[in-house]
């Protein structure tokens, strides 16, 4: 994956964040890989840029918020970074909420335990649905955050659909 210098996660667990690194030891996957990275190279734009990996390898977590009775719902959107989440769509339909838009940043760092940027869908809180768009799972090998800004996590796309919380939906990104 381009110049990438992957190892199995669960042999360089220092590189992944600790909610992080427990979901990918109750995983038991050996295709988890991960990279360690400059952090100030972590937006993917940047990061794509630097280490010769395209876009459409190159998946993002975002985490989406929405209103219902008063209670904030959460879910965890996960596109390429070749297209764009359905937030006030798909995202808010599925969350049953009026409006939807990104978490705050101070919201989805202190509830997910990952630094911003390193957001990813393996180790989030137990109740958040984890929306995967179709394209994702049918990359061979895909790129998320690893929780931190220095690394990235290298996995077959049609791994996450495994995760508990996972839904793949076609048509979640645009």
């Amino acid at each position: 994956m381009g110049k990438l210098e992957t190892v199995p996660a669960l042999s360089a667990t220092d590189l992944l964040a600790a909610p992080v690194a427990l979901a990918a030891a109750g995983l038991h996957d050996p295709d988890i890989l991960v990279a360690p990275i400059d952090p100030t190279l972590a937006d993917t734009a940047e990061f794509c840029a630097a280490y010769d990996v395209g876009l459409e390898q190159s998946a993002n977590c975002v985490v989406v918020a929405g209103k219902r009775d008063g209670e904030v719902r959460y879910a965890a959107c996960v596109i390429l970074a070749t297209t764009r989440a359905d937030v006030n769509g798909v995202v808010r339909k599925r969350l049953d909420v009026r409006k939807a838009s990104f978490a705050p940043m101070d919201d989805a760092v202190s509830l997910t335990g990952m630094e911003y940027g390193g957001i990813t869908p393996i180790g989030l809180p137990a109740g958040w649905p984890v929306l995967i768009d179709a394209r994702v799972v049918e990359v061979p090998l895909v790129i998320i955050g690893s929780g931190l800004r220095r690394s990235k996590i290298v996995l077959p796309g049609a791994a996450l659909a495994s995760l508990a919380t996972a839904e793949v939906i076609s048509d979640l990104a645009r």
